[in-house]
């Protein structure tokens, strides 16, 4: 195999990659908890970029279950983000299992 080509492929595969994941900074996925009480965006990189609580579950008496809801909309937002980069790096890897 030409090394040369070799090399041109990669470099044009990560330059495929970084177009990719700067297109992944610009789109949202939102996790929820609590049947929509609590959202959490994040970016398709996964950066949480707003929280939104419903008055309803805020509760002085009761901080733990608020804490459980927002981990809980944290990573389902997180968890949608990861299959989102997964799907762009996919189409950009041809299917190779790289790390991102």
């Amino acid at each position: 195999m030409d090394m040369m080509k070799l090399m041109q492929q990669a470099q044009q595969m990560q330059a495929q990659m970084q177009a990719a994941q700067e297109a992944l900074a610009t789109q949202t996925v939102t996790g929820t908890a609590g049947g929509g009480m609590v959202t959490v965006e994040v970016d398709g990189q996964g950066a949480v970029r707003k929280v939104t609580i419903d008055p309803s579950v805020v509760d002085p008496n009761d901080v733990a279950m608020l804490e459980d809801l927002v981990t809980v909309a944290v990573a389902d937002a997180q968890r949608r983000a990861a299959e989102l980069q997964q799907g762009a790096m996919g189409e950009v890897t041809g299917g190779l299992q790289l790390p991102f």
